[in-house]
């Protein structure tokens, strides 16, 4: 209880934005929002409205890939592209990574899969490079794995075209502002260049890092201050300044797997409970200015804001 109030008693208040909804997928914060979950007890990607119960009745979509390598998904987000308008990006420690076509029903499964590949070493992140249709995974084993299409409207085309080694590799996050691609690794959050297109593209590590006390777990932006990026690492939350590169500590917990937060000021966050036979993940996905949502059973992993932002 006194590390859960350590989280809720840092949570600062700011002006609701404007609402902003197309097909279910937030374009704009708003005080009610949907969050997107891997669970990976029944090993499905899940979105809830935060203010409703986790339970079957309210689930809004699913995705459920199936066994194979896409077991213990670790890593689900939504960006948005012309050719298929919103699409899911997903990551699982079983070896898969891919993108699924949300918008053809509220249910998908393997089917609705428009790419995936098996970039190996335990996958825990997967993003998009938006404009030339790239992808990046990072993998705990050591490395992130580029992909590159020959169209950018046509996924089924992305090849492997460069593996760049990052110890501890778990989390990317592309950075709009200044076209960087942000990875966080062992000790360690780096800033990559990208340069070239389709299957040219290619990444370069700049001389842009921030170091950190312990394994870097999680990497996401800080929707209420676009200058910022939110990290976790084995000790901790951090907000990291993307040009001063200067580090704030948020939160002292230990390991949180997944961190967001709101420009509402509202924060959300999975801890490990080291229990059970996946004690990294936990049944309740918990709000810092909501009632925490329990799943009875559940194993959630990540948690997201539900929406194409990368920002």
């Amino acid at each position: 209880m006194k590390r859960r109030n350590l989280l809720r008693a840092a949570a600062v208040t700011a002006p609701l934005a404007t609402v902003g909804v197309v097909g279910g997928i937030a374009l704009a914060d708003t005080a009610n929002f949907r969050v997107i979950v891997t669970e990976q007890t029944k090993n499905k990607i899940m979105v809830f409205d935060k203010n409703k119960s986790f339970s079957d009745a309210n689930v809004y979509k699913t995705f459920s890939p199936g066994t194979g390598g896409w077991y213990n998904l670790s890593d689900a987000r939504i960006r948005n592209t012309a050719q298929f308008g919103a699409i899911g990006l997903a990551a699982a420690s079983g070896g898969k990574v891919g993108i699924w076509n949300i918008t053809t029903e509220l249910h998908q499964e393997l089917n609705d899969v428009l790419w995936s590949a098996s970039p190996g070493g335990n996958p825990h992140a997967l993003e998009r490079i938006p404009n030339i249709g790239a992808f990046v995974a990072a993998s705990s084993d050591g490395y992130l794995t580029v992909y590159g299409p020959t169209a950018i409207s046509r996924p089924e085309t992305l090849a492997k075209v460069q593996t760049v080694s990052l110890s501890g590799a778990h989390g990317v996050l592309w950075d709009p502002q200044n076209e960087l691609l942000w990875a966080c690794g062992r000790k360690i959050v780096k800033a990559y260049s990208v340069t070239g297109t389709y299957r040219n593209v290619r990444l370069k590590a700049t001389s842009r890092s921030v170091a950190l006390s312990g394994l870097g777990h999680d990497l996401q932006p800080d929707y209420s201050d676009s200058g910022r990026i939110l990290v976790t690492d084995t000790y901790g939350v951090y907000a990291i300044n993307k040009s001063t590169l200067a580090k704030t500590r948020l939160h002292e917990n230990t390991r949180i797997k997944s961190y967001f937060m709101m420009s509402t000021g509202e924060y959300v966050w999975v801890r490990g409970d080291n229990a059970g036979s996946r004690d990294w993940g936990s049944p309740t996905v918990r709000f810092s200015q909501s009632p925490d949502r329990t799943r009875s059973g559940a194993e959630f992993y990540k948690a997201r804001y539900y929406a194409t932002r990368y920002n």
